[in-house]
């Protein structure tokens, strides 16, 4: 099995997608917050930091691909594929206004995992056929405060829409909370990121086990 699928078969059997965000983080670092969700036993961890320097965010990274590769975790970055390569990432995530996926895969070559984000049931479809990415964001479910170029909520039809018609795997996300989380699941997504339920949780470890529960229930 090449590293691609590997790396593929990791994110298809996570529960949980974590997802960095140092503005959320109750003051704490990101490798302090990083390390808290992969003690709870997270398997897949964005870097997605919107505001540092890129000479900080290379320093983070650094140490995230360290700790996630002790960890057996995979380790993805957001929006900057040449990070991703410097610093060995298992993968690179972007969104609709980045480079063309195409383009991103000449890129960061045949080894490492691609993901896009979408929004509508086109972007879903255009992805699939292209034959580049490997799994897709769908989203944002819910309102959601961690962006400030967020789209609007896509709500529960576009979920239902990929669900029953795409092929990719995929990871649901946004406004994702404690309170949804079940139905988002009941409703066949298999893999969900959260970011600010985890990242500003007072006890990471606690707010996981009780996501899990919700999951399993």
């Amino acid at each position: 099995m090449n590293l691609r699928c590997a790396a593929m078969q990791k994110l298809i059997q996570a529960d949980l997608y974590g997802i960095t965000d140092a503005p959320h983080s109750r003051g704490r670092s990101t490798m302090e917050v990083a390390a808290s969700m992969l003690a709870a036993g997270i398997t897949v961890i964005q870097y997605r930091e919107k505001d540092k320097s890129q000479r900080q965010k290379f320093a983070e990274c650094q140490i995230l691909r360290d700790m996630t590769r002790q960890a057996g975790a995979l380790f993805i970055v957001n929006d900057h594929p040449d990070l991703a390569l410097l610093t060995a990432a298992d993968g690179v995530h972007i969104g609709q206004d980045d480079y063309p996926p195409g383009e991103v895969r000449k890129l960061i070559g045949p080894d490492m995992i691609l993901g896009l984000s979408t929004h509508a049931p086109v972007e879903a479809q255009q992805a699939q056929q292209e034959d580049v990415v490997d799994y897709i964001g769908v989203g944002p479910l819910f309102a959601t405060r961690t962006k400030r170029d967020v789209c609007q909520p896509v709500g529960w039809d576009y979920l239902d829409y990929v669900v029953h018609n795409i092929r990719l795997p995929f990871v649901a996300i946004g406004g994702i909370k404690m309170h949804n989380i079940r139905e988002v699941a009941s409703r066949g997504a298999r893999t969900i990121a959260l970011v600010t339920e985890i990242t500003g949780a007072g006890d990471i470890a606690v707010m996981v086990r009780n996501l899990r529960q919700q999951l399993k229930n």
